[in-house]
């Protein structure tokens, strides 16, 4: 499959070059209406676990609760680039299979993590071995970076 029609398969979703301003209209939206703290900082993650679990508690199906978990793995890998060195990136055919997402990040010692698939894992089993808030204490290749 071919870049385009790979794009094809994923209309209306962001390539990397497009996640920062993706997440960014997330966090606004949400935040504005919500008045939750998602404000880029590793702490912050302990609320997207709870937000996921408690889309699991109300019963929201894995279709209806899509869009909602991909802008929450967008707002994840955000703090990854925000926070630990990350760069978004656009996954090749492969890592497109293995990780079922068309997008990720790389951190500075070139290991690649998909945080919208840890958001989709966390929906999909819950329990403190997907929580999203571990995932950042035990991430490997990060470096300390604070960007605005």
């Amino acid at each position: 499959m071919g870049r385009a029609d790979e794009r094809a398969a994923d209309a209306g979703v962001p390539d990397a070059s497009d996640m920062r301003a993706y997440a960014a209209a997330f966090v606004e939206r949400v935040t504005a209406r919500n008045r939750l703290p998602l404000d880029y900082s590793a702490a912050s993650l302990r609320l997207v676990d709870f937000l996921v679990d408690g889309l699991r508690r109300g019963g929201t199906d894995e279709e209806g609760a899509r869009e909602t978990l991909f802008r929450l793995g967008a707002y994840v890998g955000e703090v990854l680039v925000r926070r630990a060195g990350a760069v978004w990136v656009d996954f090749d055919a492969g890592q497109r299979a293995y990780f079922g997402q068309p997008v990720g990040v790389r951190m500075p010692d070139g290991r690649v993590w998909n945080p919208l698939g840890k958001v989709r894992n966390r929906f999909d089993a819950g329990g403190p071995e997907e929580s999203l808030q571990r995932f950042w204490l035990t991430l490997h290749g990060r470096v300390r970076r604070e960007v605005a």
